[in-house]
């Protein structure tokens, strides 16, 4: 026992070196370190070596057993990771037409665009050849108009078929497009590429169902997957008896854990009060499905003699209601998805289990550490998930107040709602800190939304929940249930300053809040939880630096195909484009600006939406919602939906205003342009931002009649930084244009293999003849650019590389 913890810590830490390497080593050397670990730990088996007995052999041990653990698990990470390395994508594959054979492996996400699947590739075949396909890949099947076209061809717009019903299980043929796993790469932002990594997958792609492809065709129904196939019944059946889908949504989360079908704006609300942990498979409520089944097994057991089994007489009525729980809940945690915070649960119960069937009991550190090692070891990319922090955080506090729940039955009605109460501010306060590390965001009225929430999703709902797959009706009355919820948790929602954001701390203050969070609550003298107090104060003050008086930066957000640059000058912040919509729930500002504002901690003064074309106005909505104190200023028409979220005020040539010692001056469209022109394009919103020394050049989808207008009116174009005008569109980027600008980099914001062939190879050429960098949020990921340092374009991607990230060719 004294050699299995520092054994279980370095398998953790040696699992975290492994993520955090830049780029992957050739597979021999992980092997020999494996190699290397397996002879630490006999080493720290053995019980007498004479130079260890001199020098102390207990500490030597113990140092073998962490350096073996370390090195054995960073080993076994880095093979595995080299082996789903040459799984990926061949370049010459993306963007062709393959004809797969699979089975659908997951339960399909539908939404208004379509269907998303996950198919296990059986067989590839490209121009009747067969081809190399990892054997994962994940396909968006849209539905309706979709538009093709790439390498700058014309935009062809094909109506796609859709299937009555697709499956986990089927077998299904059908011709595709592959491309390799790309995400956008934003500062705090979600790591999509990680994601699919984690998830197995090394290509995604979308589905050729047009009149002129060969229809999709289903082969056959097998029983592979059968708990997907549960699952999505279930899910199914839930649509079919709740009519409420933001409710059966809920319901379908608690049931089989489909965390996609909840709406965008529930997600928001159970954020804002602190419960979106009780709104998904949750340890909870593994724990609660535990206790209940184990009472089952039990009372079972307990009356098998009456029964004429005679099994009571051989195994103790304990051990058998222990073992019933642990593996009943194993089974409710794989139904549910088997979720970081089910699977952290399911090992947490199965090791005091064993322990209790061994009669063995360990120091609650060391089963946490088990816990965690098991993971780690079945899924070392769950150490990158905020779940997987939370919840051992969590359990470790709880273990760690000692807060009195193991005699919990030997008190009264009034103790345990002490208990409870003391339990749940114990954690509010722990995670606080993790929670604004993690998401810059905590709820300052969770304490008591929990105190409500936990007892009746815990009580009421989830078991209305359960019970539904058994009589169907009770969903019904589930989602009332939820209903009366949401309504206390908008009431909650609505109290002033009911969230507290800060921006995103360096790491050592956000490690020093949380030993000072947990200082707070241990069970220790005052004098000692006081000091947790100044350990929390650098978090609370932080704030992250602006450029100086007379400066500005410039962050060009990785939104895919459309615009969305962030300018920060001393005491101001303009948001310039919001990106794309996404689909009627999902669009950029939502995605990607709001949390990258949150973390940086920035209140916008200005939104200039430049034209209103979805992929610069798409996020627009979602971030004014966040930022009621922004001015609008855009080109779009009357009657736009912008118009009724914010009063906006027409950009017009001539506008300027000034913050900190810069200078902000509208260029573009004229007054006689409103009415005049018929291309949404030609309107937009052109930006010269400059301090007197350097200057940006914001152009948005402008063509070059405009970029002759622009050289006609003789306005000042030079500049350090430019947009590229419409994306690097061949309609755009004139050599007039270019010549008068100069510019020492061009950005240009488009998608990784976008359907409209952006930036296109001519203009290219023209960047590329007059010496101007191109930087690509394809290559780059977001690029960030300061006037103090005026000759460095600084790149996400560059900057912060990880092994598992998309190298573009």
């Amino acid at each position: 026992m004294a050699l299995v913890a520092p054994g279980l810590l370095g398998w953790a830490l040696g699992t975290a070196l492994q993520l955090g390497q830049a780029a992957l080593w050739p597979g021999w050397v992980y092997g020999l370190f494996v190699l290397l670990a397996l002879i630490l730990i006999a080493l720290a088996a053995i019980n007498k070596i004479a130079i260890w007995l001199a020098a102390g052999s207990g500490a030597l041990r113990w140092l073998a057993a962490l350096l073996g653990g370390l090195v054995l698990s960073f080993g076994l990470c880095g093979v595995r990771a080299v082996a789903f390395s040459y799984t990926s994508l061949d370049a010459n594959l993306e963007g062709r037409d393959v004809q797969l054979v699979g089975v659908v492996v997951a339960m399909p996400q539908r939404s208004e665009a379509g269907l998303r699947f996950r198919l296990q590739v059986e067989s590839a075949r490209l121009d009747g050849a067969p081809a190399p396909v990892p054997p994962v890949v994940d396909l968006a099947w849209y539905s309706g108009m979709l538009a093709f076209g790439m390498g700058g061809s014309a935009t062809q717009w094909e109506l796609q078929r859709q299937p009555d019903g697709l499956r986990a299980g089927e077998r299904w043929q059908m011709t595709v497009r592959l491309k390799a796993p790309h995400g956008g790469r934003n500062p705090h932002g979600f790591d999509y590429e990680l994601w699919l990594w984690e998830q197995g997958v090394q290509a995604t792609g979308s589905v050729r169902a047009g009149p002129k492809d060969v229809a999709p065709q289903r082969l056959a129904d097998t029983w592979q997957h059968p708990v997907e196939r549960a699952r999505q019944a279930v899910r199914d059946s839930i649509y079919l008896h709740v009519a409420d889908r933001h409710l059966a949504g809920v319901i379908a989360a608690l049931v089989v854990g489909d965390q996609n079908a909840i709406e965008r704006a529930d997600w928001d609300l159970f954020r804002a009060t602190g419960v979106a942990h009780l709104m998904s498979i949750s340890g909870l409520h593994v724990t609660m499905f535990a206790w209940l089944a184990a009472a089952a097994v039990g009372w079972l057991w307990r009356r098998s003699d009456s029964l004429g089994w005679r099994a009571g007489e051989a195994w103790p009525v304990p051990q058998v209601a222990l073992v019933g729980g642990v593996l009943l809940a194993t089974g409710y945690a794989v139904f549910s998805g088997w979720g970081v915070p089910s699977q952290r649960t399911v090992w947490m119960l199965a090791t005091m289990g064993l322990l209790r069937v061994g009669g063995r009991q360990w120091p609650w550190p060391s089963v946490c550490l088990l816990a965690c090692a098991v993971v780690l070891a079945v899924d070392p990319y769950a150490l990158l998930q905020a779940g997987f922090w939370l919840s051992f955080v969590a359990v470790a506090v709880l273990f760690a107040t000692d807060s009195g729940a193991s005699h919990a039955h030997s008190i009264s009605t009034g103790g345990r709602f002490g208990l409870m109460l003391r339990e749940q501010w114990t954690i509010t306060l722990a995670l606080a800190p993790l929670t604004l590390l993690l998401f810059q965001q905590v709820s300052v009225v969770g304490l008591l939304a929990n105190l409500l929430a936990i007892p009746w999703v815990t009580l009421v709902v989830t078991p209305l929940c359960m019970l539904g797959m058994v009589v169907p009706p009770l969903w019904q009355a589930a989602a009332l249930a939820i209903d009366a919820l949401g309504w206390v948790l908008q009431m909650l929602a609505l109290v002033p300053f009911a969230t507290f954001s800060v921006a995103a701390p360096a790491l050592w203050m956000s490690v020093s809040a949380i030993v000072g969070g947990v200082l707070l609550v241990l069970r220790l003298p005052w004098a000692w939880r006081a000091l947790g107090v100044p350990l929390l104060l650098p978090v609370l003050l932080w704030q992250t630096p602006r450029p100086p008086m007379g400066h500005f930066g410039l962050l060009a957000a990785d939104i895919g195909q459309g615009n969305a640059v962030l300018v920060r000058t001393a005491g101001h912040t303009l948001v310039y484009d919001t990106g794309p919509r996404f689909g009627l729930d999902s669009d950029a500002g939502q995605r990607v600006l709001v949390p990258l504002l949150r973390a940086l901690g920035e209140r916008v003064d200005t939104v200039v939406v430049s034209h209103r074309d979805s992929d610069h106005s798409g996020g627009a909505a979602s971030l004014l919602a966040t930022q009621p104190q922004a001015r609008l200023l855009s080109s779009v028409e009357a009657g736009n939906p912008l118009q009724a979220v914010r009063a906006v005020q027409p950009c017009m040539a001539g506008q300027s205003w000034a913050w900190d010692g810069v200078q902000f001056d509208v260029l573009h469209p004229q007054a006689t342009d409103y009415g005049n022109v018929q291309k949404p394009n030609a309107l937009s919103c052109v930006l010269r931002i400059t301090n007197g020394t350097y200057t940006a050049l914001l152009v948005a989808d402008i063509e070059q009649p405009q970029e002759a207008a622009l050289l006609a009116q003789r306005v000042p174009l030079r500049a350090d930084v430019l947009l590229v005008p419409h994306h690097g569109s061949k309609t755009s980027s004139s050599p007039a244009f270019l010549d008068a600008v100069q510019p020492h980099f061009a950005l240009v914001q488009a998608g990784y293999r976008n359907r409209f062939g952006h930036p296109a190879p001519l203009v290219l050429e023209r960047y590329q003849a007059r010496g101007i960098p191109v930087v690509d949020s394809s290559h780059c990921g977001a690029a960030s650019w300061q006037t103090t340092a005026p000759a460095q374009m600084h790149c996400d991607r560059q900057d912060d590389p990880r092994y598992w990230q998309h190298h573009p060719p």
